[in-house]
Protein backbone atom coordinates (compact mmCIF):
# COMPACT_ATOMS: atom_id res chain seq x y z
CA UNK A 1 0.00 0.00 0.00
CA UNK A 2 1.75 3.58 -1.16
CA UNK A 3 0.93 6.70 1.17
CA UNK A 4 -1.34 7.92 -0.56
CA UNK A 5 -3.34 4.93 -0.33
CA UNK A 6 -2.74 5.00 3.43
CA UNK A 7 -3.56 8.20 3.88
CA UNK A 8 -7.33 7.67 2.38
CA UNK A 9 -8.05 4.38 4.40
CA UNK A 10 -6.74 6.43 7.12
CA UNK A 11 -4.54 3.90 8.60
CA UNK A 12 -2.53 4.43 11.46
CA UNK A 13 1.36 5.73 10.16
CA UNK A 14 4.53 4.59 10.46
CA UNK A 15 8.18 5.41 10.74
CA UNK A 16 8.74 5.25 7.35
CA UNK A 17 5.40 6.55 6.09
CA UNK A 18 6.71 9.42 8.33
CA UNK A 19 9.71 9.86 5.60
CA UNK A 20 7.69 9.33 2.47
CA UNK A 21 5.52 12.41 3.55
CA UNK A 22 8.04 14.88 3.09
CA UNK A 23 8.35 13.31 -0.27
CA UNK A 24 5.08 14.56 -0.91
CA UNK A 25 4.07 17.66 -2.69
CA UNK A 26 3.50 20.68 -0.85
CA UNK A 27 -0.30 20.73 -1.78
CA UNK A 28 -1.20 17.35 -1.57
CA UNK A 29 0.06 16.73 1.99
CA UNK A 30 -1.72 20.31 2.63
CA UNK A 31 -5.27 18.27 1.76
CA UNK A 32 -4.62 15.49 3.72
CA UNK A 33 -3.80 17.20 7.18
CA UNK A 34 -6.73 20.09 6.42
CA UNK A 35 -9.33 17.09 5.70
CA UNK A 36 -8.36 15.67 8.79
CA UNK A 37 -7.99 19.11 10.71
CA UNK A 38 -11.66 20.36 9.35
CA UNK A 39 -13.14 16.88 10.15
CA UNK A 40 -12.03 17.34 14.04
CA UNK A 41 -12.83 21.17 14.51
CA UNK A 42 -13.80 22.88 11.22
CA UNK A 43 -12.93 26.16 10.16
CA UNK A 44 -12.06 27.11 13.96
CA UNK A 45 -8.80 29.54 15.28
CA UNK A 46 -7.98 28.05 18.61
CA UNK A 47 -6.40 30.78 21.15
CA UNK A 48 -6.16 31.74 24.76
CA UNK A 49 -5.60 35.45 26.34
CA UNK A 50 -2.77 34.62 28.06
CA UNK A 51 0.60 36.13 29.78
CA UNK A 52 3.99 34.53 29.33
CA UNK A 53 6.75 35.41 32.82
CA UNK A 54 9.89 34.47 32.36
CA UNK A 55 11.20 34.73 35.68
CA UNK A 56 14.96 34.37 35.57
CA UNK A 57 17.69 33.92 32.68
CA UNK A 58 20.76 32.65 35.30
CA UNK A 59 20.63 28.96 33.98
CA UNK A 60 23.39 26.13 34.95
CA UNK A 61 22.91 24.41 31.80
CA UNK A 62 24.08 25.92 28.31
CA UNK A 63 22.38 24.91 25.52
CA UNK A 64 23.85 25.44 22.27
CA UNK A 65 20.46 26.79 20.72
CA UNK A 66 19.44 29.18 23.57
CA UNK A 67 19.93 32.70 23.37
CA UNK A 68 17.81 33.72 26.55
CA UNK A 69 20.31 32.57 29.19
CA UNK A 70 22.95 34.57 30.62
CA UNK A 71 26.12 34.04 29.29
CA UNK A 72 28.69 35.88 26.68
CA UNK A 73 26.43 35.91 24.23
CA UNK A 74 23.79 37.57 26.53
CA UNK A 75 25.18 39.48 29.43
CA UNK A 76 22.23 40.68 31.66
CA UNK A 77 21.37 38.28 34.14
CA UNK A 78 18.38 38.80 35.76
CA UNK A 79 16.01 37.42 38.59
CA UNK A 80 12.52 38.30 39.58
CA UNK A 81 11.45 39.18 42.73
CA UNK A 82 8.01 37.57 43.95
CA UNK A 83 6.53 40.79 44.20
CA UNK A 84 7.30 41.74 40.28
CA UNK A 85 5.85 38.42 39.63
CA UNK A 86 2.76 39.16 40.79
CA UNK A 87 2.64 42.87 39.94
CA UNK A 88 3.55 41.71 36.21
CA UNK A 89 0.25 39.07 36.44
CA UNK A 90 -1.41 41.53 38.32
CA UNK A 91 -1.26 43.76 35.03
CA UNK A 92 -2.51 41.34 32.83
CA UNK A 93 -5.00 39.88 34.31
CA UNK A 94 -6.58 43.68 34.12
CA UNK A 95 -6.64 43.13 30.30
CA UNK A 96 -9.13 39.01 31.18
CA UNK A 97 -6.20 36.94 31.23
CA UNK A 98 -7.30 33.12 32.05
CA UNK A 99 -3.49 31.93 32.19
CA UNK A 100 -0.16 32.61 33.30
CA UNK A 101 2.36 30.48 31.37
CA UNK A 102 5.73 30.89 33.88
CA UNK A 103 9.16 29.27 32.28
CA UNK A 104 12.11 29.92 33.44
CA UNK A 105 16.22 28.88 33.16
CA UNK A 106 17.61 26.28 35.22
CA UNK A 107 18.73 28.87 37.99
CA UNK A 108 21.13 27.18 41.02
CA UNK A 109 20.67 30.24 43.36
CA UNK A 110 16.94 30.68 43.92
CA UNK A 111 15.69 27.57 45.68
CA UNK A 112 13.07 25.37 45.21
CA UNK A 113 10.74 26.90 47.53
CA UNK A 114 10.94 30.24 45.40
CA UNK A 115 9.75 27.93 42.32
CA UNK A 116 6.56 26.80 44.02
CA UNK A 117 6.02 29.41 46.30
CA UNK A 118 5.06 31.87 43.45
CA UNK A 119 2.81 29.34 42.16
CA UNK A 120 0.42 29.39 45.47
CA UNK A 121 1.20 33.16 45.97
CA UNK A 122 -0.54 33.51 42.28
CA UNK A 123 -3.26 31.61 43.16
CA UNK A 124 -4.33 32.87 46.15
CA UNK A 125 -4.19 36.21 44.85
CA UNK A 126 -6.09 35.16 41.92
CA UNK A 127 -7.63 31.88 42.19
CA UNK A 128 -9.35 31.69 38.60
CA UNK A 129 -6.18 31.82 36.88
CA UNK A 130 -4.99 28.75 35.33
CA UNK A 131 -1.17 28.56 36.26
CA UNK A 132 0.72 26.77 33.65
CA UNK A 133 4.32 25.79 34.72
CA UNK A 134 7.68 24.20 35.57
CA UNK A 135 8.67 22.10 32.19
CA UNK A 136 10.30 18.46 32.41
CA UNK A 137 13.81 20.25 32.03
CA UNK A 138 12.98 22.31 34.68
CA UNK A 139 11.36 19.49 37.09
CA UNK A 140 14.73 17.30 36.03
CA UNK A 141 17.32 20.23 37.45
CA UNK A 142 14.99 20.57 40.87
CA UNK A 143 15.15 16.94 41.26
CA UNK A 144 18.90 16.97 40.98
CA UNK A 145 19.77 19.78 42.74
CA UNK A 146 17.76 19.13 45.53
CA UNK A 147 17.88 15.35 45.79
CA UNK A 148 13.71 14.60 45.21
CA UNK A 149 12.69 11.77 42.84
CA UNK A 150 10.77 13.80 39.78
CA UNK A 151 7.68 12.22 41.65
CA UNK A 152 8.50 14.36 44.73
CA UNK A 153 8.81 17.82 42.58
CA UNK A 154 5.64 16.94 40.48
CA UNK A 155 3.51 16.15 43.82
CA UNK A 156 4.74 19.39 45.13
CA UNK A 157 3.77 21.10 42.10
CA UNK A 158 0.40 20.02 42.59
CA UNK A 159 0.11 20.91 46.44
CA UNK A 160 1.13 24.53 44.98
CA UNK A 161 -1.14 25.15 43.04
CA UNK A 162 0.24 24.04 39.35
CA UNK A 163 -2.50 23.42 36.93
CA UNK A 164 -0.70 21.90 33.78
CA UNK A 165 2.95 21.95 32.22
CA UNK A 166 4.26 23.53 29.42
CA UNK A 167 6.12 21.38 26.70
CA UNK A 168 9.11 22.69 26.85
CA UNK A 169 12.79 21.07 26.96
CA UNK A 170 11.69 18.64 24.40
CA UNK A 171 14.10 19.55 21.96
CA UNK A 172 14.44 16.26 19.80
CA UNK A 173 14.86 12.96 21.01
CA UNK A 174 17.40 11.77 19.04
CA UNK A 175 20.25 11.25 21.07
CA UNK A 176 23.20 12.04 19.15
CA UNK A 177 21.50 15.14 18.29
CA UNK A 178 20.21 16.27 21.69
CA UNK A 179 24.25 15.36 23.18
CA UNK A 180 25.23 17.59 20.70
CA UNK A 181 22.83 20.68 20.97
CA UNK A 182 21.89 20.32 25.00
CA UNK A 183 24.30 17.89 27.09
CA UNK A 184 23.65 18.02 30.17
CA UNK A 185 20.22 18.52 30.28
CA UNK A 186 17.08 16.49 30.62
CA UNK A 187 17.52 13.33 28.57
CA UNK A 188 14.83 12.14 26.04
CA UNK A 189 13.53 9.18 28.20
CA UNK A 190 13.52 11.67 31.45
CA UNK A 191 11.33 14.28 29.31
CA UNK A 192 8.91 11.25 28.26
CA UNK A 193 9.05 9.87 31.53
CA UNK A 194 8.03 12.75 33.40
CA UNK A 195 5.20 13.75 31.62
CA UNK A 196 3.71 10.49 31.64
CA UNK A 197 4.25 10.88 35.51
CA UNK A 198 2.12 13.88 35.26
CA UNK A 199 -0.13 12.80 33.53
CA UNK A 200 -0.72 10.10 36.28
CA UNK A 201 -1.83 12.23 38.92
CA UNK A 202 -5.13 13.22 36.34
CA UNK A 203 -3.13 16.55 35.21
CA UNK A 204 -2.70 17.26 31.21
CA UNK A 205 0.52 18.92 29.64
CA UNK A 206 2.05 19.77 26.01
CA UNK A 207 4.67 18.58 24.04
CA UNK A 208 7.06 20.27 21.58
CA UNK A 209 9.72 19.68 19.83
CA UNK A 210 12.50 22.04 18.29
CA UNK A 211 13.30 21.36 14.42
CA UNK A 212 15.17 23.65 12.00
CA UNK A 213 18.77 23.42 13.78
CA UNK A 214 20.75 20.33 13.09
CA UNK A 215 18.37 17.32 13.32
CA UNK A 216 17.33 15.62 9.99
CA UNK A 217 13.71 15.01 8.94
CA UNK A 218 14.19 11.04 9.92
CA UNK A 219 14.87 12.88 14.14
CA UNK A 220 11.83 14.73 13.42
CA UNK A 221 9.74 12.02 12.41
CA UNK A 222 11.14 9.64 15.71
CA UNK A 223 10.46 12.16 17.79
CA UNK A 224 6.81 12.05 17.01
CA UNK A 225 6.39 8.76 17.35
CA UNK A 226 7.98 8.57 20.82
CA UNK A 227 5.29 11.23 21.76
CA UNK A 228 2.60 9.20 20.09
CA UNK A 229 3.86 5.75 22.14
CA UNK A 230 3.31 7.96 25.41
CA UNK A 231 0.56 9.07 24.61
CA UNK A 232 -1.39 5.63 23.59
CA UNK A 233 -0.89 4.99 27.42
CA UNK A 234 -1.52 8.41 29.30
CA UNK A 235 -3.91 10.29 26.96
CA UNK A 236 -2.53 13.39 28.99
CA UNK A 237 -1.03 15.59 26.03
CA UNK A 238 -3.18 18.42 25.05
CA UNK A 239 -1.67 19.69 21.90
CA UNK A 240 1.85 19.20 19.99
CA UNK A 241 3.87 22.27 19.36
CA UNK A 242 6.06 22.21 16.53
CA UNK A 243 8.95 25.06 17.39
CA UNK A 244 10.71 26.30 14.79
CA UNK A 245 14.11 27.25 15.84
CA UNK A 246 15.66 31.05 16.10
CA UNK A 247 18.89 32.27 14.78
CA UNK A 248 20.10 34.49 16.78
CA UNK A 249 22.79 34.93 19.61
CA UNK A 250 23.01 31.23 20.19
CA UNK A 251 26.54 29.01 19.41
CA UNK A 252 24.39 26.94 16.73
CA UNK A 253 25.86 27.59 13.75
CA UNK A 254 23.58 26.44 11.33
CA UNK A 255 23.67 28.34 7.78
CA UNK A 256 20.93 26.64 5.90
CA UNK A 257 17.77 27.55 7.45
CA UNK A 258 14.36 25.94 6.84
CA UNK A 259 12.02 26.87 3.80
CA UNK A 260 8.27 28.01 4.70
CA UNK A 261 7.69 24.82 2.71
CA UNK A 262 9.71 22.39 5.10
CA UNK A 263 8.13 24.29 7.90
CA UNK A 264 4.37 24.13 6.78
CA UNK A 265 5.36 20.23 5.54
CA UNK A 266 6.65 19.89 9.85
CA UNK A 267 2.80 20.74 10.73
CA UNK A 268 0.89 18.72 7.97
CA UNK A 269 2.77 15.75 9.25
CA UNK A 270 2.48 16.51 12.78
CA UNK A 271 -1.34 16.32 12.49
CA UNK A 272 -1.08 12.88 9.98
CA UNK A 273 1.33 11.20 12.63
CA UNK A 274 0.10 12.32 15.69
CA UNK A 275 -3.32 10.91 15.93
CA UNK A 276 -4.01 10.65 19.04
CA UNK A 277 -3.15 14.02 20.25
CA UNK A 278 -6.19 16.38 19.66
CA UNK A 279 -4.28 19.86 18.69
CA UNK A 280 -1.51 20.86 16.79
CA UNK A 281 -0.60 24.44 17.70
CA UNK A 282 1.37 27.18 15.46
CA UNK A 283 2.78 29.21 17.91
CA UNK A 284 3.52 32.16 15.87
CA UNK A 285 6.33 33.52 18.43
CA UNK A 286 8.31 31.13 16.45
CA UNK A 287 6.50 30.69 12.93
CA UNK A 288 5.49 34.28 12.60
CA UNK A 289 2.62 35.51 12.90
CA UNK A 290 2.16 35.32 8.63
CA UNK A 291 3.17 31.47 8.57
CA UNK A 292 1.29 30.57 11.60
CA UNK A 293 -2.11 31.57 9.98
CA UNK A 294 -1.04 29.30 6.94
CA UNK A 295 -0.14 26.32 8.77
CA UNK A 296 -3.98 26.64 9.60
CA UNK A 297 -4.70 25.15 6.36
CA UNK A 298 -1.54 22.86 6.95
CA UNK A 299 -3.41 20.79 10.08
CA UNK A 300 -2.89 23.19 12.63
CA UNK A 301 -5.81 24.52 14.43
CA UNK A 302 -4.20 26.23 17.34
CA UNK A 303 -1.97 29.96 17.39
CA UNK A 304 -1.45 29.81 21.10
CA UNK A 305 -2.39 33.19 22.07
CA UNK A 306 -1.86 36.98 23.02
CA UNK A 307 0.83 36.21 25.09
CA UNK A 308 1.88 40.05 26.24
CA UNK A 309 5.35 39.56 26.99
CA UNK A 310 8.14 37.38 26.08
CA UNK A 311 11.93 36.73 26.17
CA UNK A 312 12.58 33.24 25.69
CA UNK A 313 12.27 33.32 21.80
CA UNK A 314 12.54 36.99 21.60
CA UNK A 315 16.06 36.87 22.62
CA UNK A 316 17.10 34.34 19.52
CA UNK A 317 15.25 37.15 17.10
CA UNK A 318 11.37 36.38 17.03
CA UNK A 319 9.06 39.24 16.69
CA UNK A 320 7.55 38.18 20.14
CA UNK A 321 8.91 40.42 22.67
CA UNK A 322 5.59 42.24 23.41
CA UNK A 323 2.96 39.88 22.15
CA UNK A 324 -0.14 40.97 20.60
CA UNK A 325 -3.04 42.45 21.32
CA UNK A 326 -6.73 40.68 20.72
CA UNK A 327 -8.40 43.03 18.49
CA UNK A 328 -5.22 41.95 16.59
CA UNK A 329 -5.40 38.94 17.06
CA UNK A 330 -8.87 38.51 16.30
CA UNK A 331 -8.34 40.67 12.69
CA UNK A 332 -6.21 38.26 11.68
CA UNK A 333 -7.68 35.25 12.31
CA UNK A 334 -10.95 36.13 10.95
CA UNK A 335 -9.29 37.99 7.57
CA UNK A 336 -7.34 34.86 7.48
CA UNK A 337 -10.83 32.73 6.55
CA UNK A 338 -11.17 30.81 9.79
CA UNK A 339 -13.43 31.52 13.10
CA UNK A 340 -11.54 32.88 16.54
CA UNK A 341 -12.37 30.72 19.52
CA UNK A 342 -10.62 31.76 22.43
CA UNK A 343 -10.30 28.22 24.60
CA UNK A 344 -8.91 27.68 28.01
CA UNK A 345 -5.86 26.11 28.82
CA UNK A 346 -7.90 22.91 28.44
CA UNK A 347 -9.14 23.35 25.59
CA UNK A 348 -12.78 24.25 26.58
CA UNK A 349 -14.54 26.55 24.56
CA UNK A 350 -15.08 30.06 26.06
CA UNK A 351 -16.15 32.56 23.58
CA UNK A 352 -16.32 32.10 19.52
CA UNK A 353 -16.38 35.43 18.14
Amino acid sequence: MDIIEKLESGKRLSYEDGLALYELDLFTLASFANKKKESLYGKKAFFNVNRHINPTNICKDICKFCAFSSNRKNPNPYTMTHEEILSAVEKSYKNDIKEVHIVSAHNPATGLQWYLEIFSKIKEKFPSLHVKALTAAEIHFLSTEYNLSHEQIIDKMVEYGVDSMPGGGAEIFDEEVRAYICKGKVSSQEWLDIHALWHSKGKMSNATMLFGHVEKRKDRIDHMLRLRDVQDKTNGFNAFIPLVYQRDNNYLKVEDFLSSTEILKTYAISRLMLDNIPHIKAYWATSTINLALIALEFGADDLDGTIEKEAIQSAAGAKSATGMNIKDFLDLITTSGFTPVERDSLYNELKRY
